[in-house]
């Protein structure tokens, strides 16, 4: 193939030598730098103020949108906690109800020093079981009367009482926490209105 004179352009496709190592001179190339990328016009990345101003509208609604998802969860997760402490509540006090008649019963020996031996021990057990699962007894002579705890049975007129109060108790009440599972059936005393007449007269006389 004759080649081209000097001065002319050699016509055909252009071959390129790839080969990292110079088959003249045994070295290796160095790399052809990578071309810069380029860098986008300051003008075409720039934001309007009205696109600005509508993605802060966006941000704020959906800010909005999660504040108002996590109270309803807020919400929820309380009120199913509220319902697992009731439910909880009714079972307890559905079994404990039952053993009611056996703690009168223990009180009953109690009182008249019935409770020895091994219904001693047995009796101390229970009390203490009912008490973990949170059954609490109430009811207490002089107290005040309160008609949402206490169930009067007697009522009687009483000098040394300056309101209506406990003046015996026939049979304690119980409950767990705020749940009462029976009221405290009580003998109430009121203050005796006699004796307030007779003191006013003693007193007049006095004068």
């Amino acid at each position: 193939m004759t080649p081209a004179p000097e001065g002319e352009e050699q016509e055909g496709p252009v071959i390129r030598d790839r080969r990292r190592i110079d088959p003249k001179t045994g070295k290796l190339r160095e790399p052809a730098e990578a071309p810069a990328p380029e860098t986008p016009d300051e003008g075409d990345a720039g934001v309007s103020d009205e696109e600005l101003s509508s993605l802060k509208t966006q941000l704020s609604e959906r800010l909005a949108d999660l504040q108002r998802l996590k109270a309803e969860y807020d919400n929820y997760r309380k009120r199913v906690e509220r319902d697992r402490v009731a439910v909880r509540e009714q079972a307890l006090g559905q079994v404990l109800s039952e053993l009611l008649p056996v703690l009168d019963d223990i009180g009953r020996a109690r009182d008249h020093e019935e409770l020895t031996g091994g219904f001693k021990s047995v009796a101390e057990s229970l009390e203490a079981v009912t008490g973990k699962l949170g059954l609490e007894k109430f009811g207490e002579k002089s107290e005040p009367f309160d008609p949402t705890v206490h169930e009067a049975l007697m009522h009687s007129y009483s000098a040394d009482v300056t309101e209506t109060s406990v003046a015996d108790v026939l049979q304690p009440g119980y409950r767990i926490g705020e749940r009462v599972l029976r009221p405290a059936r009580v003998a109430v005393a009121e203050p005796d209105p006699n004796a307030e007449a007779a003191a006013d007269e003693s007193g007049d006389d006095g004068e």
